[in-house]
């Protein structure tokens, strides 16, 4: 027999963003709906416990997720409209370089090429003015998760080597009469970072081109973040290193007890694609603890929404969920008191896979970017449209193999 909830209630999304547009008002309806998800899901747990399982209460609790998921979605891109800096006259426009920034628009709107000639680039077309690059790179860091928390360097070659120390110098103690023999240097290793071609195509018509009131750095810019960030965010999770960065968890694996430089460590849950069935969280305090000290003071956790949200089921022994909201908009949510980082194209829950990583990525991954974002204008190839072919160099690759840790929903 199966109880029915004492209230109903259903979510949606944007209806007060629609009707107010006001990012105060979502994220109330948010927490307004993260405590319904607790009422539900203690209800759903009772039932379980009486061995009375309720589908319509998991039904509902599915419902709620999906919801949250929409309402935090909405107000990231809220959030994210109200950065945006204007890029117009009155805007951020470098002391010295309205000169290029006003021929570079020449450039987009009618094809004009003069005083273009500093920023060519060999391989064709025109570098964007720096204010539109640098804009590109704020837009980027703000949307893209592995980029917020990775560390990023610039760079003006092709290839960036960081040599790294992958043991210290031997030490030791001695008395004060005591022989001082001479200790081992330290074990170093050259790790290379290339960068690839990333690129992105925006379309627009020669009549949005003409209107003088239309800021083209400014749109150039919104059009290529999402795409960039798209596909950079792959990259970093799972790319091969082939015309891409190599992902975090394309490194070798191995498991934590085993671990070695140059391998991720992980933990398994002991089940094969889910949690333990009993005290499901053990795993994960293992997972916190298996980082060394040094590293856990700045970790998150990366997982995507659909792990997320079996997260948010999950209680400790006195009965507070693990997971909680942020206490105001914009900010993460946490688990077990660390951020939680929301990258979908980390893998799903199954057997297998590697669903969540833990880890200090600002010591952990490293984001290499080459100076510049070039395009080059074709007229030509999807009339009456005008293509805008948008570059950038990037590169990626795990910094120091100690800083992320993983978990693998296996039995072996």
């Amino acid at each position: 027999m199966t109880t029915k909830p004492s209230h109903d209630f259903e979510v949606k999304a944007h209806a007060r963003a629609d009707a107010t547009d006001d990012v105060t008002h979502l994220f109330d309806d948010f927490m307004h709906a993260f405590e319904e998800f607790r009422s539900t899901n203690d209800a759903r747990l009772s039932a379980i416990e009486g061995k009375k399982e309720d589908v319509l209460l998991d039904q509902k609790l599915d419902r709620i997720n999906a919801a949250m998921d929409s309402q935090n979605a909405a107000i990231e891109n809220m959030l994210a409209k109200q950065m945006r800096p204007n890029l117009g006259a009155d805007g951020l426009i470098v002391a010295g370089d309205s000169e290029y920034k006003d021929a570079f628009s020449a450039y987009v709107r009618k094809g004009e090429e003069k005083a273009l000639s500093a920023g060519s680039n060999p391989d064709g077309g025109y570098l964007v003015p720096i204010e539109t690059d640098q804009d590109i790179g704020r837009r980027l860091a703000a949307i893209s998760p592995i980029r917020s928390i990775a560390s990023v360097r610039q760079v003006s070659s092709s290839v960036y080597k960081k040599p790294i120390a992958t043991a210290g110098p031997t030490v030791g103690w001695v008395g004060e009469t005591d022989a001082r023999p001479e200790t081992a240097a330290s074990t170093l290793a050259e790790i290379e970072y290339p960068t690839t071609e990333l690129y992105a195509m925006p379309a627009a018509t020669a009549s949005f081109l003409d209107d003088a009131a239309v800021d083209v750095d400014a749109w150039i810019a919104e059009e290529v973040e999402a795409a960039f960030a798209e596909q950079e965010t792959a990259a970093f999770v799972s790319g091969d290193g082939v015309k891409k960065p190599t992902g975090f968890l394309s490194a070798p694996q191995v498991a934590d007890d085993s671990w070695s430089w140059g391998n991720i460590g992980y933990l398994l849950t002991g089940t094969a694609g889910a949690l333990p069935a009993s005290n499901p969280s053990d795993v994960l305090i293992d997972l916190v603890y298996a980082l060394k000290a040094g590293y856990r003071q700045n970790a998150n956790w990366v997982m995507n929404r659909r792990t997320q949200a079996q997260l948010r089921k999950i209680k400790d022994a006195d009965g507070n969920y693990l997971w909680q909201p942020s206490n105001q908009p914009g900010m993460r949510p946490s688990f077990m008191g660390f951020s939680v980082v929301e990258a979908e194209d980390m893998p799903d829950v199954a057997a297998d896979a590697t669903a969540i990583a833990f880890g200090d990525f600002r010591r952990g991954y490293l984001i290499v970017d080459r100076l510049g974002v070039n395009v080059i204008r074709d007229p030509y190839s999807a009339k009456p449209y005008v293509l805008f072919y948008t570059t950038k160099r990037v590169g990626g690759g795990v910094l120091d193999f100690d800083g992320i840790k993983l978990l693998k929903y296996s039995v072996s």
